[in-house]
């Protein structure tokens, strides 16, 4: 074969990738409105500063529940959660492992909901923790131990076979936000401010077991271990939501856990009268997740135990006060827009 053939053939072969690649950023989900969960894990990556205090691993219940601002403009933590929707405790474990490849918190914050969660659940919760994720064997690792049986790897490693539907769904925000994202968290929480209460609670129905599964217990294992071998305090702690039901037989083995390895397990429902939480006032989805009001009051709680287990106040380093207040300054003008929009006064 000639060289100008060697060259057509390789320009022809450039430019169909180029045009699968577009097609690809292009039809990937964005998380600008309605479900912006998905596009939390990749706002770590972008981050400017990371060398992070605490990190934050598990569901909705740090995500919605803990305001990183509150704990920086309190305490002068330095800290950020590296949370997704239904959040399995495998895929916490390798966002762990991964946040290692780029600093080494002083404390690891996970929320033992997914304890209760033995196999992989749902591609579509699966897709909004593992697409954001930068490529590395981590990803890999991460990808396997998270899929169901309809899902297949290759999809993961070239979305557009997943997602090539879309190209009749596409908005302008798929366009507009092809290469650079909007900003959908503040390190990593997702605020609201309305409000609505918990009312009529129901109680949790019998279960056949409350044991929790071998697969959960390995990997909280292996998450111990790799705090242990870094030198990062693992706290364990349940979010105050009232559902889903936390039930006294999962809370005891957690106990039982923690204090055969000496951890430290905090069930922030217990202390939800010391805290000051409100379940009229507030929560925005009748218990689930705390709104603004109780991720304040949650946060300002918690931040006083960080600090008291070391965990130093950086308000004096110029760079992250110029961080914070930028953050700062698009957290109020977010708390102003929702107010308009739920016509709060």
């Amino acid at each position: 074969m000639n060289k100008g053939k060697i060259f057509k053939y390789t320009a022809v072969a450039l430019i169909v990738c180029v045009i699968l690649f577009l097609l690809q950023r292009l039809t990937m989900p964005k998380y600008t409105e309605g479900i912006v969960e998905g596009a939390f894990i990749a706002e770590y990556y972008r981050e400017p500063a990371k060398d992070f205090d605490v990190i934050f691993v598990g569901d909705c219940e740090v995500y919605e529940n803990f305001s990183p601002v509150e704990l920086w403009n309190e305490y002068g933590i330095h800290s950020y959660i590296r949370g997704s929707a239904q959040q399995l405790i495998w895929q916490s474990y390798y966002l762990l492992e991964d946040t290692l490849r780029y600093e080494t918190p002083k404390a690891v914050v996970f929320n033992i909901q997914s304890l209760q969660y033995d196999t992989p659940q749902s591609e579509a919760y699966n897709r909004m923790t593992l697409d954001g994720m930068k490529w590395s064997p981590v990803k890999v690792k991460d990808i396997i131990a998270s899929m169901t049986e309809e899902e297949n790897f290759i999809e993961y490693v070239f979305p557009i076979l997943r997602y090539h539907s879309r190209i009749t769904e596409l908005t302008a925000d798929d366009v507009k936000y092809m290469f650079k994202a909007k900003p959908a968290s503040f390190n990593g929480y997702f605020m609201r401010v309305d409000t609505k209460p918990a009312e009529n609670v129901p109680e949790g129905r019998p279960l056949p077991s409350y044991d929790f599964g071998e697969h959960a217990w390995e990997y909280l294992d292996k998450m111990r271990e790799l705090c242990a071998e870094n030198g990062i305090d693992l706290i364990l702690i349940k979010a105050p939501s009232l559902h889903p039901y936390w039930y006294p037989e999962y809370d005891s083995q957690v106990r039982e856990y923690a204090d055969r390895y000496g951890l430290t397990y905090i069930n922030f429902y217990d202390v939800a009268e010391d805290i000051g939480i409100d379940y009229s006032t507030d929560t925005y989805d009748a218990g689930l997740h705390m709104n603004l009001s109780g991720a304040k009051k949650l946060s300002h709680y918690f931040g006083g135990i960080l600090a008291e287990r070391g965990i130093p106040d950086r308000r004096d380093d110029e760079e992250l006060k110029k961080i914070y207040e930028d953050e700062n300054r698009r957290y109020e003008a977010e708390i102003l827009s929702q107010k308009e929009k739920y016509g709060i006064e």
